[in-house]
């Protein structure tokens, strides 16, 4: 897997991954429409790690949901690698998710039939890709998964699981990653363990990730915070322990 690293580094700081512009989702008509999103417009830049706080009920979900093509926003437009997700045909788009967006579910989402590396190898396998052997080993070291490689989903904690799901995301090497409360199902010390793991795969391979939770604890160890009310997005920018005391 490719390493980034002093200068290559420095370059691709500038390069701009995700552009969201003026993006609204209404759901309902009338007097019963509810407006989730309100001209949200932000970018992320290509290793940044980012994280969307907010309530239950804020809209950090919806904006999640519309970013990883999951649901259609009512207008705006969300731009990945320069391409408009929402300008493309269904089955085109479908293909393009797959392919530049990686998703962590709070529910990690295995299949319990396959071991830790059949998991972690699984998306390439459905775009017809063969898995590059020492890419996998290496995702498999950096997750300190090597002893667990044969082990079910049934036979590891949550920790080890939410594991094997960052590997999983990581192996397409993604535009891209979405993770959806990441460490509402753990513990506090598997929780702090996760983060360290998403913290080490932005800063190892230069990895795009946009993290949403309620847990304002979780937010120390990113690049950039902002905030979601009511629909509407604020950026609290890189130091926001005391905005958010």
């Amino acid at each position: 897997m490719e390493k980034f690293e002093g200068p290559e580094r420095r370059m691709s700081d500038t390069m701009e991954i995700m552009k969201v512009e003026d993006l609204c989702k209404i759901y309902g008509r009338g007097e019963a429409a509810v407006e989730a999103l309100k001209h949200v417009s932000f970018t992320l830049k290509k290793g940044e790690f980012a994280a969307v706080i907010g309530e239950s009920g804020s809209g950090k979900s919806t904006l999640l949901n519309c970013i990883g093509a999951l649901d259609e926003p009512t207008s705006g437009r969300i731009l990945i690698d320069g391409q408009d997700l929402f300008a493309m045909a269904e089955e085109e788009r479908t293909i393009f998710r797959r392919r530049n967006i990686g998703f962590i579910f709070q529910s990690f989402h295995l299949i319990p039939e396959l071991n830790v590396e059949q998991n972690i190898i699984f998306p390439l396998l459905l775009d017809y890709k063969k898995p590059d052997v020492r890419q996998v080993e290496e995702i498999l070291e950096v997750l300190g998964l090597q002893e667990r490689r044969k082990h079910l989903p049934g036979q590891l904690s949550g920790g080890q699981q939410q594991r094997v799901a960052i590997g999983r995301a990581l192996i397409t090497k993604p535009k891209l990653i979405l993770a959806d409360e990441p460490t509402g199902n753990l513990d506090r010390k598997n929780s702090q363990d996760v983060m360290e793991l998403l913290t080490k795969a932005s800063r190892h391979y230069q990895q795009t990730i946009l993290m949403i939770t309620h847990n304002p604890n979780l937010i120390t160890s990113v690049d950039r915070v902002m905030q979601v009310s009511d629909g509407v997005l604020s950026d609290l920018g890189g130091n926001v322990n005391e905005k958010l005391s």
